[in-house]
Parts: structure tokens; sequence; C-alpha cells
């Protein structure tokens, strides 16, 4: 007779993260390098965030599984990097969030065409599917201007990030203070109704669609341009950086 013996959730998921540490791959001089040379927020970290970027990296990569699609030949090591580093940019002032519910990465190499609402698109989050797909021409063209407030990677990122805080069945949920929350959607409002009063806004019109299309283009700015962002708008910027505990601005000061 054959006897399966099932763990707790909670134990397996125990067992799962201990085998996560214990068998990830080691992010290698040639990694660092890559990161040193195309990823702008890496390079200006202090070098006790640098090491904890990377220990949070290598940590986000072996937690995903790539896939290429549309024709593209091969995931390389670069689009792994660059693309995780971006996740752990946007998650980088929580210490256990890296995004778990999304397990799958699918990469094109150009805007692909969606058969459900029969539109082009660069990128997307499918909750549903647990995947962040990813148009690799668009996610390059988000660094080659570094501060223009235009990323692919991390307006996908900031949708997926949004939604892994509203997933209650993976324990890594409502990790948004709900105050925190509160203030943010206020000011992010007031700036949504601002722009489709055609005020002149910081943000660029897209914004106002809603709230999700509004956080991950803040975030975009948060990110690229946070100097700039919190010289326009003091209070809003604020609200950024206590939702997602982390300021960029303090980040890059060096000691």
């Amino acid at each position: 007779m054959l006897f399966i013996f099932h763990l707790p959730r909670s134990l397996f998921e125990l067992f799962s993260e201990i085998r996560l540490l214990l068998f990830s791959k080691k992010l290698t001089k040639d990694d660092i390098t890559v990161l040193q040379k195309l990823f702008p927020f890496f390079n200006q970290l202090r070098k006790e965030h640098q090491e904890e970027f990377l220990e949070k990296l290598r940590i986000f990569l072996a937690s995903k599984t790539f896939f290429a699609r549309g024709g593209l030949k091969e995931i390389t090591r670069e689009m792994e990097l660059l693309i995780g580093a971006t996740a752990v940019m946007v998650t980088f002032g929580f210490n256990q969030v890296r995004m778990k519910h999304f397990s799958k990465i699918l990469i094109y190499p150009d805007n692909y065409y969606s058969t459900i609402n029969k539109k082009y698109h660069q990128g997307e989050v499918n909750p549903k599917l647990g995947i962040i797909v990813l148009s690799w021409k668009s996610f390059v063209e988000g660094f080659l201007i570094a501060n223009d407030g235009v990323n692919l990677g991390i307006h996908e990122m900031a949708h997926a990030l949004k939604l892994e805080n509203q997933i209650h069945y993976n324990q890594e949920s409502n990790f948004f203070n709900p105050q925190r929350w509160k203030v943010y959607t206020k000011y992010a409002n007031e700036e949504i109704q601002k722009i489709i009063a055609r005020e002149g806004s910081f943000f660029r019109d897209a914004a106002a669609i809603n709230i999700h299309e509004f956080f991950a283009i803040s975030l975009e700015s948060f990110f690229e341009k946070p100097s700039e962002f919190e010289q326009y708008h003091p209070e809003l910027y604020k609200a950024m950086v206590f939702l997602l505990k982390q300021n960029p601005i303090v980040l890059f000061q060096k000691p």
C-alpha cells in the first residue's frame, strides 16, 4: 500500500523557501558587470544597498521561469538580469516581496498582437495565469533615456506589484499600508482630474485612464526622475515614498 504524506501548506511553503535559498544560483562577476553597465538604479546605490539588491535579485530570478515567444530565439542572461533587476527595484522597500504569484515571464522580440482584444501590446500583466509579458524592444527603449519617465519595465512591474498586494492566497498580500494607500490615492485622483481638465501635469495623458494606470505611470517618474517629481508635487512624492518604503533620492546619496 502506498502512503502519501501531505505537508500543511505553511510547512510546504517553508521548505520551498529553504530550498530556494539553498539552491538558487549565485550571481557572477559578469552578472554584476551587466548591472553596472546597463542598470542605472543599481549603479547609483551605495555599497551596502548594492549588496542587498544583489541578494534580492538572486532570489527573484530563482523563483521565476522565462519563456521566449513570438519568434524570439533565446532568453539571454542579460534579459533575465535586467527584467529581474527592474522587479527588484520596484519592490526594493519590501523585504519579503518578490511577486510570488507571477512565476512566469514571457518575452516577445517586439510588440505582439492580442487575439483577445485585437490590439498590439508592448506588455501586460495577467493575474489569472500568473504571467508578466514584455516586448524586449520596448523594454530596452525604456532604459535608453534614463530620465524621461517612460519605462515599460517599471510600468508592468508596477501593475504586477499592485495586483500582488491584492492576491490573498499566496501569503504575500496586503503589504501596502492601507492608510498610506489612502493618502496616495487622494493626491493621485486630484492629479487625474487635473489631467482630464487639461490644466497641465507632470504626468502624461494616459495616467488619467484610471488609478491603476496612474499608479504605473507615477512609478515610472518616481524611479526615473525623482527630484523633478518631488519638486512638482512634494506631497504626492512623499506619499509614494511612504507607500513603497523607499526614496530613490536618499538611496542615491553617497556617504
